[in-house]
């Protein structure tokens, strides 16, 4: 009762013990064009023949029948929608919100299951990406002869005391070795079964533990050997006496240090984002291990040509993918380039210089120009996808390794292009 309620006052008040019965149904929750439903109308849509051939229950077998993988879909793409990247947090929203027991239509979910299926949905949801567009880019309704390339920083999940050196790896490699073989061997002598279950549980963490030193001690091999391709290709000498040794992270062996947008390093991977100018659809990504985004238009156009077989006219990029031998490849292929041309002290950037190419010079005396500037400058539009997907809740990354970080970008990746379709009625 609230305070300051006098005696004697007819009132209806909340009654929250009474067990009632509620005749309703789950479709009559939501309202007829509620977000969900176009979601749901949209995953209908598309081809799930790949999740579907991985069900292995079947009229004539027993166990409990799979969950249909079109309501994990809409489920996942729902609910990167309303910024919950979460499996816990979406498992209990599963058993609240309207909006999931609709989409769920009285199955039932955990969120080990909802978690396995959205790491493991990457190599589905990148040809599904592929898919989304290629009759609308045959149709003209999606254009991709201007096509801008973009780098996205994401935080990884490892730490920056978890990157050991070469040294450190090789000895904590060899000790977690030597731990494996001493807890096979106390299993074997024990015949207490309580006694082997304990150690058999700390034998297959220290099992883990030596794979994970195994892939990192590769990864810093990895690291190493680009180093020295870098140093080949800039001509060094000798290798700089301050610097630092190259390092590998136990916790995720592929993420990298990388310089990030606010000039700390940080463990990170480098999403690259291919977008189209006119409408903002996400044609293609890819997630690498490299911090700096130079060399990698020649890359960007292979990935698109593989996906859709078009080339597109005109790429635009910022100053970090600058190199010579990408504008080189791009000349070949009739590929205009809209790149800033480097910031030089020493006369003016737009002279050709020695060594330059056909394709450099072309792209210096173009940049030099006020009409490639003003083209140039439409690449702005396309941060309306990261924008988008940061907002979203992808700041950092939960999970490990570049396929499982892939998954994640291409759940915010079809996220956005579902609502570019709806914006243009495309879906």
């Amino acid at each position: 009762m609230a305070k300051g309620r006098p005696a004697g006052l007819r009132l209806e008040t909340a009654v929250r013990t009474q067990i009632e019965f509620q005749q309703s149904s789950l479709d009559e929750l939501l309202a007829s064009d509620h977000r969900a439903r176009q979601v749901w109308d949209y995953v209908e849509e598309l081809d799930l023949s790949v999740l579907y051939g991985r069900v292995q229950t079947t009229m004539s077998s027993s166990g409990r029948p799979a969950i249909d993988p079109a309501i994990l879909v809409s489920l996942w793409l729902y609910a990167t929608l309303e910024g919950v990247g979460s499996a816990r947090l979406l498992d209990r929203l599963c058993k609240s919100d309207a909006a999931y027991l609709w989409l769920l239509g009285g199955v039932g979910v955990n969120y080990h299951t909802l978690s396995d299926f959205r790491s493991a949905a990457g190599a589905v949801l990148d040809e599904l990406l592929s898919q989304s567009l290629t009759a609308l880019i045959a149709s003209g309704s999606v254009d991709v002869r201007t096509l801008a390339v973009d780098g996205m920083k994401l935080q990884s999940l490892a730490s920056g005391r978890s990157f050991k050196s070469a040294g450190r790896l090789a000895e904590l490699h060899r000790a977690s070795v030597a731990t494996v073989a001493a807890l096979r061997a106390e299993i074997e002598e024990d015949s207490a079964a309580s006694e082997r279950r304990i150690k058999a549980r700390r034998l297959a963490a220290a099992e883990d533990r030596t794979w994970r030193l195994a892939k990192a001690r590769k990864a810093q091999a990895k690291i190493e050997q680009r180093r020295g391709e870098q140093a080949a290709e800039q001509r060094r000498k000798e290798e700089r006496k301050d610097h630092d040794p190259a390092r590998a992270s136990i916790s995720d062996p592929e993420a990298r240090i990388m310089k990030m947008g606010d000039g700390s390093y940080r463990p990170a991977y480098n999403v690259q984002i291919k977008t189209t100018v006119d409408a903002a659809h996400i044609v293609g990504v890819s997630v690498i291990d490299r911090g700096a985004d130079y060399g990698l238009l020649t890359s960007a156009l292979d990935e698109v040509r593989g996906r859709y077989g078009i080339t597109p006219d005109r790429v635009l990029a910022d100053g970090g993918y600058y190199s010579k031998a990408d504008i080189e490849v791009l000349h070949e292929r009739e590929v205009t380039l809209f790149c800033p041309l480097p910031r030089n002290r020493k006369g003016d950037p737009s002279q050709p210089r020695r060594g330059d190419g056909p394709g450099t010079v072309a792209w210096r005396r173009r940049m030099a120009t006020d009409q490639a500037q003003a083209i140039y400058r439409r690449r702005f539009a396309t941060e309306r996808p990261h924008a988008h997907m940061r907002n979203h809740g992808l700041r950092r990354l939960f999970v490990r390794g570049i396929e499982k970080v892939k998954a994640v970008v291409l759940w915010h990746v079809h996220a956005f292009n579902f609502l570019q379709f709806k914006r243009l009625g495309l879906a």
